[in-house]
């Protein structure tokens, strides 16, 4: 069983290994924390939306903003939009499940806003549509899925794109990924 568990752990690091190595990713996240700083400082919100274990991580990457990451600081307007259950029932049943997000990015994305949207293939279809309205909206799209990209890799304004097909060790990443980018907003800011 120790064997099993080490090579887990390896698969993890070499993941977040080949992000260290990867000059154009690194460059990524630095725009991708650059571009959540002014939207902020402008008076804009970030929102996160995924499915599943991606939904997790959205959810656990909002409250690191409206929360407090390392410094004990004002909250910052950010959302992770699935956690009205009321609402994303209503909507799934009235309309249909790959509307959940985009519906309620409509309503509520203003120019300026940031979507952060998390599908480790890239090719969930409620989170195309979501990209998708807030394109409409006038919003920035960041995209983090698996290695391919998917169907995200073309309509994103900016792509994380871990380079790995696991879906843990995907999810592993984009986790990492999202807690250096609210670590250095949180430095920018405060």
């Amino acid at each position: 069983m120790q064997t099993a568990i080490k090579n887990i752990i390896t698969a993890s690091v070499t993941t977040k290994q080949r992000i260290l190595e990867n000059p154009a990713l690194l460059d990524t996240i630095e725009k991708i924390t650059a571009l959540m700083t002014d939207a902020f400082k402008n008076g804009n919100k970030v929102l996160f939306c995924g499915n599943g274990g991606s939904a997790a991580d959205a959810q656990h990457l909002a409250a690191e903003f409206s929360g407090r990451f390392y410094t004990d600081r004002d909250p910052l307007p950010s959302e992770a939009l699935h956690c009205n259950s009321s609402y994303m029932t209503a909507v799934a049943n009235d309309y249909g499940y790959d509307v959940v997000y985009s519906r309620m990015i409509k309503g509520m994305g203003k120019k300026g806003d940031v979507l952060v949207a998390l599908s480790t293939s890239g090719n969930s279809v409620n989170i195309i549509k979501a990209i998708e309205q807030a394109k409409e909206n006038g919003m920035i799209s960041v995209g983090l899925t698996g290695e391919s990209g998917g169907k995200m890799k073309n309509i994103c304004d900016y792509l994380i794109n871990v380079p790995s097909n696991d879906t843990p060790r995907i999810q592993e990443a984009h986790i990492m990924v999202g807690h250096i980018i609210c670590q250095l907003v949180e430095q920018e800011l405060f």
